[in-house]
């Protein structure tokens, strides 16, 4: 017993020192937190996101904007909500994060109300479903939402030719979204939705719903889901003799749909990135990204590399008028400041945590994409 005793001493004393460095790591600088999917079936988005935050990190502390190191403290969400609380709320009440990066809708929802409990900024760059705009005065988004995205997409597909249009969409705030949204708008371009059909989130076999996408002939096919399921479903979709072009959002900006033979010729709607553009900071994030991972970035990469930016900004101002880094002072600061010049352009905030910003058009070509506009 004494044994016993003096080991749980000696493992308490290790904790203890090994709190204490930790605390002492955070006092030297200033940090944030990232909740992303670093494992499951979204892990490909997951180091997107990642590729762009660290990118940002370490020209934060090559310019020096802040006067202490800046810090990402990395969480695995898994892509899904019940881990993604767990380890929000480790980031919250164990390393004080004063920032969140989150990403996926389900998760965005589910990790809200810590963040607005604790008064933690939290940045999404990556969901897309509308009510990601009514998440509470802690929530921002660095991303156009999928209503816009719609909206602007009609009126191109109309010019191609495309007016009977059939969904398929997964049953969650995002699919539903683009149902209210195809519903509410095609007729007002002259076009239809001839059919929508839902799948539940656990489906992977999708043979019936192609056989109900033939039987109403559309011109194309819009896929509202997203990661490898999507992969899935179109694959089996195409297998099962659907032969119209596929169109979506801008979740078909990942790399496996690119390399799926059966994608090719898909358009899908996007933010606007000029991965050609002079402007400064876009120039410095696409050499040095192309450097980094010798592939040209996503825009998701981008969001990611703006939501750092703009945060490692608000915390210099806050430093440059000696008030402390916090999330409820960087929230103010984002309000007050507004306009950021970022990766693609100026990103300038809404006073619903949304951002405006322009639309483009896409085409998935063998192995990659091609914009059209």
């Amino acid at each position: 017993m004494p044994g016993a005793l003096q080991y749980l001493r000696m493992l308490a004393a290790v904790a203890a020192t090994m709190l204490g460095t930790e605390l002492a790591c955070a006092q030297d600088t200033h940090h944030i937190g990232t909740l992303f999917p670093n494992s499951g079936p979204m892990t490909s988005f997951g180091e997107m996101f990642r590729g762009g935050a660290d990118l940002a990190a370490e020209h934060v502390n090559a310019g020096k904007l802040l006067s202490k190191p800046f810090v990402l403290h990395h969480e695995d969400s898994q892509g899904a909500p019940q881990p993604a609380v767990t380890a929000m709320n480790k980031l919250v009440r164990v390393s004080s994060e004063p920032v969140v990066l989150t990403a996926m809708s389900g998760v965005s929802k589910a990790i809200a109300p810590v963040g607005d409990r604790e008064k933690v900024v939290m940045i999404n760059g990556g969901g897309v479903a509308p009510d990601l705009a009514q998440l509470g005065p802690y929530f921002f988004n660095v991303i156009p939402l999928v209503n816009f995205e719609v909206r602007e997409f009609l009126p191109f597909l109309k010019k191609r030719n495309i007016s009977r249009i059939a969904l398929v969409y997964v049953e969650d705030p995002l699919g539903e979204s683009v149902l209210r949204e195809l519903k509410e708008n095609a007729p007002k371009n002259g076009q239809e939705l001839v059919g929508a059909f839902s799948v539940p989130t656990t489906t992977r076999q999708f043979g019936p719903i192609a056989a109900k996408v033939r039987e109403v002939n559309p011109d194309a096919v819009y896929v509202a889901y997203f990661g490898q399921t999507m992969v899935a479903l179109i694959k089996q979709l195409r297998d099962g003799g659907v032969d119209k072009p596929f169109i979506g959002y801008s979740a078909f900006n990942d790399p496996d749909l690119m390399a799926l033979p059966a994608s090719e010729g898909s358009l899908y709607s996007s933010q606007k990135m000029d991965w050609a553009s002079t402007d400064p900071v876009t120039a410095r994030f696409v050499a040095d990204f192309k450097k980094r991972y010798n592939k040209l970035p996503s825009f998701y990469s981008a969001n990611y590399y703006n939501a750092v930016l703009v945060t490692a900004k608000a915390m210099q101002s806050l430093e440059r008028k000696g008030k402390p880094i916090s999330g409820e002072n960087i929230r103010g600061e984002f309000l007050a400041i507004k306009t950021f010049d970022v990766v693609g352009g100026k990103l300038e905030f809404q006073a619903d945590g949304t951002v405006k910003m322009p639309i483009q058009m896409n085409e998935l070509t063998k192995g990659g994409t091609t914009v059209l506009n």
